[in-house]
């Protein structure tokens, strides 16, 4: 460990059961990030921001102006930029230790098995069944842990799958054959619930990299920020 990332980690290092043994394990790790919009926002910030030591970042978008009410790593000079590129530029400058590999082509049934491989967990923040389905599939095949985020409106949740779990996505959502064909979410979403959901798909990425107890392994986590009620439900 570097003599600055004493200082960059110092609060997370004084957590419980973290120290410095926990943090030299986050600098080892490594995270993709599949979306790059608002859940994948704050969930890259945060993974950056924590030290996790390769971060892939994959989405085969630009930015577009109608993004930026939401997607808080974009400024209005990135429109038209790749997300890739852009979400890039703003992360190295939040932490340049961190290494940051892109994947503008968005994650395929072409791509998806050499690309999960390169990483010890994946952070799910597209937006469509899809790419889900893809990525249960492919961290079951390869047994990789992944947490899962969706939102909509003033609703998000969250869960996370390990590899020797007994409930998974199609246990969640069975009627994949209905589900798949649907196109992009298209409807309103409060921009700030991107924000809560993403911050705690990190943590859970952060949490299940390290090993620690008490991830929603198992569980699934609702939000509405419309009454402010959380819930957790076991799966």
């Amino acid at each position: 460990m570097k003599d600055n990332d004493i200082e960059r980690y110092a609060r997370q290092m004084l957590l419980p059961g973290f120290g410095e043994e926990g943090q030299r394990r986050l600098l080892a790790s490594s995270a993709l990030v599949v979306g790059l919009g608002g859940l994948g926002c704050p969930a890259a910030l945060y993974l950056t921001g924590a030290g996790v030591g390769r971060i892939g970042l994959c989405d085969p978008d630009a930015v577009s102006l109608n993004n930026l009410q939401r997607q808080t790593l974009y400024s209005e000079a990135r429109v038209g930029t790749p997300k890739t590129k852009a979400a890039r530029e703003r992360l190295s400058a939040l932490n340049s230790n961190v290494t940051f590999e892109l994947f503008p082509d968005g994650l395929t049934p072409v791509n998806a098995a050499e690309i999960v491989s390169r990483y010890d967990i994946v952070v799910d923040c597209c937006d469509n069944f899809a790419t889900r389905y893809l990525i249960s599939d492919t961290c079951r095949t390869l047994r990789k842990p992944w947490v899962h985020g969706s939102i909509g409106e003033f609703r998000g949740q969250v869960a996370t799958f390990l590899p020797d779990a007994a409930a998974g996505y199609d246990d969640l959502y069975p009627d994949r054959a209905e589900l798949v064909p649907r196109p992009a979410a298209s409807g309103g979403v409060l921009g700030a619930l991107p924000g809560v959901v993403g911050a705690i798909e990190a943590a859970e990425a952060i949490k299940a990299l390290l090993g620690m107890e008490g991830t929603l392994a198992g569980r699934l986590l609702t939000i509405d920020l419309s009454t402010m009620t959380f819930n957790t439900l076991t799966l």
